[in-house]
Order: C-alpha cells, then sequence, then structure tokens
C-alpha cells in the first residue's frame, strides 16, 4: 500500500516536472519569436525610414535644383531683353495719335441715392371702438322685480359710463399718438429733403468742376495736336517725350530720356542716360552643389561684360533715332542729335554727373535708308560718324567734340 502511493507520488512529481519543462521551452520558444519579431519590425522600420529620408533628400535635391534652373532661366531672360534691345522696337509702329488722349466725359453715379426714397409714413393708428350701452333685460323672479331691474340698470348705466370714460381716454392717447408720429415724419422728411438737396448740389459742384477739368485738359491736347502741326519746339519736345514715355525698356535696363527741339534747324538733341555698368547683372550661371547643399554662381567674365554693355549702348543709340523718326510722320526733325551716357559717379572725380558713352548726329534720309533688321550696330554707327567710348564699362566718356551737327 505504503509502495503505491510513493510510486504515485513519484508519478505525480515526474508529470509536474515534465509540464513545468514544457512551459519553460515554450516561454524560451515565445521569447524567441518574440524577439525575432522585434528584429524584423526594427529592420523594417529602419528601412522605411531610409527609404523616406531617401525620398526627402531626392524631393529637397529637385527643389533646388528646379530653384537653380528658375534663377538661370531669369539670367537668359535678362540678357536676352539686353541683346533684343534694338529688335523689340522694330516690330512696334511708334506713331503716337495724341487724339487718343482726349479724355471722355462720365459723371460718376449718385452716391446717394438712399436719399431719394421718401420716408416711410407712420402707421395708420385706429381709434378704439366706442361702447354700446345695452339695457339689462327685466328679471323674473317673484318678488321685488322693479327694484332689482332699477338696480341692474343702474349698475349699466356705470359700467357703461366706466367704458365711455376709459373709451375717451385711450382717444386721446391715439390722437397724441398720430400727432407724435405725424411730426416725427415731417421732420424725419425735411431732413431727407435737406440732405439730398445738398448732396445734389455737392454732385453738382463736382460734376461741374469734372467737365471743366477735362474741358481744360482737352483743349490742352488740342492746343498741343496744333501747336505740332506748326512745328513748334515746346510741341515737338512734348510729343517726342511721349513717345518716349510709351518705350518699354526691361525693368532691369531703366532708360530716360532728355529732348530739345530747335525748330530754326529742326533738329532734335537729345539725352539718353542708361544704367552704369555696376547696376547690371553680372552672373553667368547658378550651379547647385549637392555635397554642400549650396546654390553657387559663376561671374561673367570681363571681356562678356564689356561687350554685353558696349553692345546695350550702340542698339539703344539705334533705337532711340528709330523711335523718333518712326514718330514723327509729318517729317518736323530733320536731324536727330544725340548723347547715350550714364548718370553715375565719374572715376576720375568721384563726382555724380553724365558720362557720354556715345554720341552721333543723324540725318532723317540716310537714317530711314538703313534696314535696322538686318545691321551690325556697331557698323552702322560707324557709317552714321558717330563717337563711341574706348571703354565704356570703365566709365571712359567719349570724345563728343568731332561729331557733326547740322
Amino acid at each position: 500500500m505504503a509502495r503505491r502511493i510513493l510510486s504515485t507520488i513519484q508519478k505525480i512529481a515526474r508529470e509536474a516536472e515534465r509540464q513545468q519543462a514544457q512551459q519553460q521551452r515554450e516561454a524560451v520558444k515565445a521569447q524567441k519569436a518574440t524577439e525575432r519579431a522585434a528584429r524584423e519590425a526594427a529592420r523594417v522600420a529602419e528601412a522605411d525610414h531610409k527609404r523616406q529620408v531617401a525620398a526627402a533628400k531626392a524631393t529637397h535635391v529637385e527643389a533646388r535644383q528646379a530653384e537653380v534652373e528658375g534663377l538661370n532661366v531669369a539670367l537668359e531672360e535678362t540678357y536676352a531683353a539686353i541683346d533684343g534691345l534694338l529688335a523689340t522696337t522694330l516690330d512696334v509702329d511708334h506713331y503716337f495719335d495724341l487724339h487718343t488722349m482726349h479724355h471722355e466725359l462720365e459723371h460718376p453715379p449718385f452716391e446717394h441715392t438712399e436719399l431719394e426714397r421718401p420716408t416711410q409714413k407712420p402707421i395708420v393708428i385706429q381709434d378704439p371702438p366706442e361702447p354700446i350701452y345695452e339695457e339689462p333685460a327685466p328679471t323674473k323672479v317673484l318678488f321685488g322685480k322693479k327694484k332689482k331691474h332699477e338696480a341692474a340698470i343702474a349698475a349699466a348705466q356705470t359700467a357703461h359710463a366706466l367704458a365711455r370714460a376709459e373709451w375717451q381716454s385711450k382717444l386721446e392717447e391715439s390722437a397724441a399718438r398720430r400727432k407724435t408720429l405725424h411730426e416725427d415724419f415731417k421732420r424725419a422728411e425735411e431732413k431727407r429733403l435737406e440732405q439730398l438737396e445738398m448732396e445734389k448740389s455737392r454732385y453738382a459742384e463736382e460734376c461741374t468742376a469734372r467737365e471743366q477739368e477735362i474741358a481744360e485738359y482737352n483743349a490742352s491736347i488740342d492746343s498741343l495736336i496744333s501747336n505740332l502741326g506748326y512745328g513748334a519746339s515746346d510741341a515737338v519736345e512734348a510729343y517726342i517725350s511721349i513717345v518716349f514715355s510709351h518705350s518699354h525698356y526691361p525693368d532691369h535696363f531703366p532708360v530716360s530720356h532728355e529732348v530739345e527741339f530747335d525748330p530754326s534747324t529742326a533738329e532734335l538733341h537729345l539725352r539718353v542716360s542708361i544704367p552704369s555698368p555696376s547696376e547690371l547683372e553680372t552672373i553667368k550661371v547658378y550651379r547647385y552643389v549637392n555635397k554642400n547643399d549650396e546654390i553657387t554662381s559663376t561671374v561673367l567674365s570681363q571681356k562678356a561684360q564689356k561687350d554685353r554693355y558696349a553692345s546695350a549702348i550702340h542698339r539703344v543709340v539705334l533705337r532711340s533715332i528709330h523711335e523718333i523718326f518712326e514718330a514723327d510722320r509729318r517729317g518736323l526733325i530733320k536731324t536727330v542729335s544725340l548723347e547715350v551716357g550714364a548718370e553715375t559717379a565719374d572715376p576720375a572725380t568721384g563726382k555724380m554727373g553724365f558720362i557720354p558713352l556715345a554720341a552721333v548726329a543723324a540725318k532723317r534720309e540716310v537714317f530711314l535708308g538703313i534696314d535696322l533688321s538686318a545691321v551690325v550696330p556697331k557698323s552702322t554707327l560707324d557709317l552714321l560718324g558717330a563717337v563711341v567710348s574706348k571703354n565704356p564699362f570703365e566709365l571712359i566718356a567719349a570724345d563728343a567734340t568731332g561729331v557733326r551737327r547740322s
């Protein structure tokens, strides 16, 4: 008996040990599975992070390269605009019809139309209905019928008298309210009419002033047109100034003009101010350096800068003369004498002033015989006897003393 019990206990113990070992093995297996899953998740996360970093870097690089491309396109447009200073004006008719400067008279609408609407009339206040006296019907009691009927009549009369008194009071209140509303309406309407009259008077004054202003302006245009027909100096100068105001140069290459006309010789003297070399773009190209994530630039060679600046001067000279003669359909101007230069500090004195970089005098019949669409600007200036600075990029002034004049 004792042996069976001992055997059973040992069997139970061995089973418990076996189960415990099995549990331990399963725990170790689960732990290893968990660790493997964690390592795989970490690997996937790291790979995903690397892909995201790579994608972000690629996007950034593309953005920077696009930025560089935009900068280079802007550079190309800038230089193309300077190189095309003459070509872009040849397809434009520079004649300006002064009649288009007349102003049409258009009065603005009257602003205070709300004052033209009559004031809303007050609401109609109805009087309360007058109380009606009703005689009490005789009572049907056996005893004291007369007295009770008389008492009922007295009570009805008293109630009617009170009702009439209240009604009379309400009549007076209604009358008072009607009077107040009528007076308020009258004041509001009088104020409206007063303000309307004031605003209409102001509007009429403004219209009259505008009519006078436009009439005077149109008269000045008519006078300009008339005087231009006679070749008056101030009219010719004003007309050519208007023509130049409609001559569009690039924003990065602003140009200004000063004109003076001598009717005795039919010669127009013109001074054209262009930007100095230091005001112009000098970058040749932009590049993106991936290693440093920087945008770098290469500067144009001195020769390229000098050639472009000198070429711009040649083109501005020819463009200015072309626009004048093309705009002057009457042939009032026989000769154009001009200087092109820069308003800047003189390298020799340090003082601000106009430095002439090219000068020429061109006769109408000679200049109109030139096909500007097929010329080399420098050769055309040589043909016209122009003098040009030996080194305009260094702001060396041109010697204009030898320029022939009419």
